[in-house]
């Protein structure tokens, strides 16, 4: 595929809601800094330098964008990032963002909000982007206990009009269950990629059988997370992407979109030649022979 003809089209599209999106999208997480994300030693990224990356990416027919206030480095935020290049937005374009977790300036993460103050997160996230309504929001969670009260208080959001659309995301399928009762969840986000646990691949199912985006994040990342694609791969990712003459990165991406319709990807990097690298993944059809292989590697990797 040459850079003349690379679009996210090509990856196919899924409903989020009303909104129609292309499955590959884009995380933001990665706009801010250099290194691991969160990092607080890391290098901010030079600021026109994402912002191209941004706006390339919509050229590139990315319509799908997710990020979070708490995204944001020392002299860096994704938010404002985005409402930079992109505003005002393309018609088609779905902000996606996520509320729970909290950071002061310094970046020291605070205990999760209260239903109270998700409020407050989700009209930080309207003022950063520069909207009138949220897309998406994703109600991030650590542990196991009840969402009902803070998902409950988002539902309440979306009726005032503030936001569009409702998701989950680090959540286990009691989770998802218990939202459902509540109001329509359009997504799930979780960690998921080559070596998913039976517990993910579970999840995965019910999903798509309740016709609700699963949206992994890590995909690429596998055991490297936020540090980025594992140098340890795979011997048999290896090989694949050897014989295809693509990169492991763009292998594990393009299996994740083969788990089903349904699942969408949000690979994010600060460089124009990885994100046309990773908007060509979605055009990747692996035969069922490849598929076997890399499925084969299922539980036993992290």
């Amino acid at each position: 595929m040459t850079s003349q003809t690379i679009n996210a089209a090509a990856s196919g599209t899924w409903k989020l809601g009303d909104r129609v999106v292309n499955r590959i999208g884009f995380g933001a997480m990665r706009l801010t800094q250099h290194g691991e994300a969160f990092a607080p030693d890391a290098v901010p990224r030079d600021r026109d330098q994402a912002i191209k990356v941004l706006r390339r990416a919509i050229e590139l027919g990315v319509n799908h964008i997710d990020t979070a206030a708490f995204y944001f480095s020392r002299l860096r935020s994704a938010n404002e990032l985005i409402n930079r290049a992109l505003a005002p937005y393309p018609d088609d374009l779905v902000v996606a963002t996520k509320v729970g977790p909290g950071r002061d300036p310094s970046g020291a993460w605070l205990p999760h909000a209260t239903p109270g103050q998700l409020r407050c997160q989700v009209e930080e996230n309207l003022r950063q982007l520069g909207r009138d309504h949220l897309d998406v929001v994703n109600l991030r969670i650590v542990g196991t206990d009840s969402i009902a009260e803070r998902f409950g208080a988002l539902a309440e959001l979306r009726d005032a009009g503030l936001i569009r659309h409702l998701g989950l995301s680090n959540v286990r399928p009691h989770h998802l269950a218990e939202a459902q009762a509540i109001a329509p969840v359009v997504c799930v986000q979780n960690m998921y990629g080559i070596g998913a646990s039976p517990e993910q691949e579970d999840l995965l199912r019910i999903c798509g059988e309740q016709r609700v985006a699963f949206v992994p994040f890590y995909s690429i990342a596998g055991t490297g997370r936020t540090a980025g694609a594992p140098a340890d791969d795979s011997g048999t990712v290896h090989t694949l992407a050897h014989a295809r003459g693509v990169s492991t990165a763009q292998v594990r991406l393009a299996w994740t979109l083969h788990r089903g319709p349904h699942v969408l990807a949000i690979p994010g990097t600060g460089d124009l030649d990885h994100l046309a690298q990773n908007v060509v993944a979605g055009s990747l059809r692996l035969s069922e022979d490849e598929l076997a292989d890399l499925d084969s590697l299922q539980h036993t990797t992290a």
